[in-house]
């Protein structure tokens, strides 16, 4: 059976996309696919190859072992059991700050990319989050230059509501992020 890289994907029926949490048993489909999109898209991400490389798969492991957790997960995409895209989120823990949620680390490797399988991901978020009635917003941060993936924010209802200067440094050159909420309940304040 070919690998999803050698599948086409305008030949992929839809349905053989599935998406689901990530756990411990997926640290190794993970960390193969965060090197990428660090490696790839190095203006859309605050973490660096050289850092992930220097993380144990251990502690990836760990990490990924709490993907029940509603406070703290990453959703995969898969085609044929091999990881083409994945979006994470976790919420803050403080009593002032767990109405906030937050997205990080969107990425879907580029063969697979203008296929809906970001939209699928963040739309899936979406809808398990707001089952948590105590996260009142989604905040995330998107690279000024990263037009397609502000573009699918967007269209999900994401809004920007400020702009981070200098938020990232590659070398001597800085990337600006804008910064985008999603209201996933209005609350009146009291």
């Amino acid at each position: 059976m070919p690998s999803p890289n050698q599948v086409r994907p305008e030949r992929l029926d839809k349905s053989e996309i599935r998406i689901r949490a990530l756990s411990g048993a997926d640290a190794a489909e993970f960390s193969r696919l965060r090197l990428e999109a660090l490696e790839n898209e190095p203006q859309a991400f605050g973490a660096s190859p050289e850092e992930h490389r220097a993380t144990p798969s251990e502690a990836i492991a760990k990490r990924l072992g709490s993907g029940s957790n509603e406070r703290n997960f990453v959703l995969g995409a898969f085609v044929r059991d091999q990881l083409i895209g994945m979006a994470g989120f976790y919420q803050q823990d403080g009593l002032k700050a767990r109405h906030k949620g937050h997205v990080w680390g969107v990425y879907v490797t580029k063969q697979w990319r203008s296929h809906g399988v970001a939209r699928r991901l963040l739309s899936e978020l979406i809808d398990h989050v707001r089952n948590r009635r105590e996260v009142e917003h989604l905040l995330l941060a998107v690279a000024v230059g990263q037009k397609a993936a502000k573009h699918v924010y967007e269209s999900l209802g994401f809004e920007v509501y400020g702009r981070e200067p200098r938020a990232i440094k590659i070398g001597n050159k800085y990337v600006d992020e804008d910064l985008m909420v999603l209201h996933l309940s209005r609350r009146p304040d009291k």
